[in-house]
C-alpha cells in the first residue's frame, strides 16, 4: 500500500512538533534536532519537517511505497508523465536508507517516489534535481529536494473578497 508524503520547511523545529503533534493527536516517530516524521495512520501520510531549508514552506511531495513492485509502479508512472525523471537509486535523506526517483510538476514543484529500506544515523545527501527543473530557482536545497520559485501573489485573499 502507498503513503503519501509531504515535507515542510519551518523556521522552528520545536513549535511546529507541538503544533502538527496537536494537530494529527499523534507523537512522532522519528524525532532529530533538525528533523521530525510522523508516519500517519488517518490519514495514511508520512509528513516530515525539518529546519534545513533556507526557505520555508512546501519543500516536496511524494509517494512512498512499501514493496519493490509498488516502487517499479511509480516509476513507470513518471516516466509515461513525460517530464524529466532523476532515478538517484539507493541514497540516504532524511535519516533514510532509501531507493528513489524525483520528477517536477509544470510548477516546479518536486516529488519523489521511494522506498524506505531502513533508518540512517546521518541525514544525508541531497540530489542534485536540477536536471529536472522546469521554472526558474535554485537548484540548492538542504533536504532533498530543490527549493521551487514562489508563486505570484495573488490580488484577493484566499477566500475574501478583493478591498
Amino acid at each position: 500500500m502507498k503513503r503519501f508524503h509531504a515535507h515542510v520547511s519551518v523556521e522552528d523545529i520545536d513549535q511546529s512538533t507541538r503544533f502538527y503533534s496537536t494537530l494529527f493527536a499523534a507523537e512522532p516517530s522519528v524525532v532529530k534536532p533538525d528533523y521530525v516524521k510522523w508516519m500517519l495512520e488517518d490519514p495514511r501520510v508520512n509528513f516530515a519537517i525539518s529546519s534545513r531549508a533556507s526557505d520555508k514552506g512546501l519543500d516536496h511531495l511524494g509517494i512512498q511505497v512499501e514493496t519493490d513492485g509498488e516502487l517499479r509502479e511509480v516509476y513507470g508512472r513518471l516516466q509515461a508523465a513525460d517530464r524529466p525523471v532523476l532515478e538517484e537509486g539507493r541514497t540516504v535523506c532524511c535519516y533514510a536508507a532509501s531507493e528513489k526517483s524525483w520528477i517536477s510538476d509544470p510548477q516546479g514543484l518536486a516529488w519523489e517516489a521511494f522506498l524506505t529500506s531502513g533508518e540512517s544515523t546521518v541525514y544525508g545527501d541531497s540530489a542534485d534535481l536540477g536536471q529536472i527543473r522546469t521554472t526558474a530557482g535554485t537548484t540548492d536545497s538542504a533536504c532533498c529536494a530543490p527549493v521551487a520559485a514562489p508563486p505570484p501573489l495573488a490580488k484577493a485573499a484566499c477566500c475574501g473578497t478583493e478591498s
